[in-house]
């Protein structure tokens, strides 16, 4: 039934699977993701543009696997750079900790860090969506309210056409940190207790240089707490935090930014193309689904930068997210299945959260004294156990066999990336073919014989570590390694059960 709205007239009504509210790289990738299975879905963004300006600035290579995924790393590749190190060093320049490249690609088949524009991942991952017949896009659309009806919700959308009513099974929240979604679900932050303020800078490198450095640098420097990034080629990224005294409209005049960047490099060597004061916060929401809302990105946890982990967190959560809700939809798994969503997301963004927060405390020192004992202690450690190689993240705790949780490799398959000609499903790869293969296949699954690879097997072997099949995730993390009719007993039973593999026998 249509509703009237406030002068009588009727308010049309459209019905789909999926409501996505945000068009940022997550709710793209999100869109993409439940396009490429046939999901049904409606995603809505209040602005017309692209935001023009970067944001996010760094993509692990795990997070660049899952945008391929999406359509949208091979862009990103070609505006992007690696970094060599990145480096926390003191007042007097002497390195206090860092971390440094591990080698040039990541067993997934990506650098292990690339500073990247994030204008140019949204414009490929909407031409991506551009080509899904079952996803439809709607610019300068927002949301003004929901309310739950049933196992869906009715969304009231602000449209250029004038009001819309979207009904929808699931409605989901990637609308950043101040989620209109998470507002109405009536969801509160877990603070953890990080609130610091700070100008950010992006600039374009004067001259045509590509760079000025390949090192990520954090001055801990009591007397004002530097960030010096080199960005995408021919762009850099400063961020300087303001200091008690100051206003946000004291810092962002040209004279103002000259004198802070001054100290580290010529002024001349940068046009200024943003800059902004953020308050760097360190929140989680309490829960990420109400019913058939789900939060997913900022919407849901938001983390200082200093890991860089920011944006590649919300792309696991649409990773982790959009075949559950596909399998939910299709009736292959019960509703419960999404609780497993939280379960296995927020230990993780907790965990890199509190990682984050403690480097930000490094950072973030303002007081002389307790900056003098920082140094003195850290400096205290060798200079070669200082530097660590670029952090490998933990794998999922939840969500998995024993035994599995770690992110499973990409190989060589048929000329192509075996990503490529998986796509968004599980894999499941044994040592020689069998019946069970073959349904799982039939299924909408895809089966591999280890032998068929043309590299990269060896990545696998270690895995299965003599098992005779090893079950990878539609989010590339490993199920579990075993006999192959068990492994996918036991997945079905994960899909059927709620997602608890943890009560899960062996297989």
């Amino acid at each position: 039934m249509n509703k009237k709205g406030d002068k009588g007239e009727t308010m049309k009504r459209e019905e789909t699977d999926v409501l996505i509210v945000g068009l940022g790289p997550v709710g793209a990738a999100l869109g993409v993701y439940l396009g490429r299975m046939g999901v049904k879905a409606i995603a809505i963004e209040r602005d017309h543009e692209v935001y023009p300006m970067p944001r996010a600035a760094h993509l692990d290579h795990e997070t660049m696997r899952l945008l391929h995924l999406a359509g949208g790393a091979e862009a990103v590749a070609q505006a992007s750079q690696p970094l060599s190190a990145y480096e926390f060093r003191n007042a007097a320049g002497e390195l206090l900790t860092g971390f440094a490249a591990r080698g040039a690609l990541a067993p997934t088949g990506w650098p292990w860090t690339s500073m990247f524009h994030q204008p140019t991942l949204e414009h490929a991952l909407r031409a991506r969506l551009a080509a899904l017949p079952s996803v439809s896009v709607r610019l300068g659309h927002a949301l003004k309210s929901y309310r739950v009806e049933g196992e869906g919700v009715i969304a009231e959308v602000e449209t250029p056409e004038g009001m819309k009513e979207i009904s929808a099974r699931f409605l989901v929240g990637c609308d950043g940190g101040n989620s209109t979604v998470r507002r109405g679900a009536g969801i509160a932050f877990d603070d953890m207790g990080f609130d610091e303020p700070w100008l950010v800078i992006d600039a374009v490198l004067a001259g045509g240089i590509a760079r000025i450095s390949t090192v990520g640098l954090q001055y801990c420097d009591p007397a004002r707490p530097v960030t010096s990034m080199p960005m995408a080629p021919g762009r850099h990224r400063f961020e300087f935090m303001l200091l008690p005294h100051e206003k946000p409209e004291e810092v962002v005049s040209d004279a103002a930014i000259a004198g802070m960047i001054a100290p580290y490099h010529d002024p001349a060597q940068f046009e200024i193309e943003r800059r902004a004061v953020y308050r760097f916060h360190a929140l989680i929401a309490k829960a990420w689904r109400k019913g058939p809302v789900v939060l997913a990105g900022d919407a849901a946890h938001q983390m200082p930068p200093f890991l860089g982990q920011g944006l590649c967190s919300g792309t696991r959560d649409a990773a982790n997210l959009a075949w559950k809700i596909e399998a939910v939809l299709r009736g292959r798994a019960g509703d419960a299945l999404l609780d497993s969503y939280q379960a296995e997301r927020e230990p993780h963004v907790r965990m890199i959260t509190d990682m984050a927060v403690s480097l930000g405390r490094i950072v973030c020192t303002q007081d002389a004294g307790a900056a003098q004992a920082r140094d003195a202690g850290m400096l205290a450690v060798p200079e070669g156990e200082r530097v660590r190689g670029i952090m490998i993240l933990e794998g999922l705790k939840a969500g998995v066999l024993p035994g599995g949780g770690m992110v499973a490799p990409d190989a060589q398959f048929r000329g192509a990336r075996l990503d490529d000609a998986a796509g968004y499903a599980p894999i499941l790869i044994t040592r020689e073919e069998s019946d069970a293969s073959r349904t799982f296949a039939a299924s909408g699954g895809f089966a591999v014989v280890l032998s068929a690879l043309d590299s990269g097997a060896e990545g696998f072997t270690a895995l299965m570590n003599g098992a005779p099949a090893l079950l990878v995730r539609p989010d590339r993390y490993v199920f579990g390694a075993g006999e192959a009719a068990a492994l996918l007993a036991a997945w079905e039973a994960y899909l059927a059960g709620g997602g608890v593999a943890a009560n899960i026998a062996a297989a």
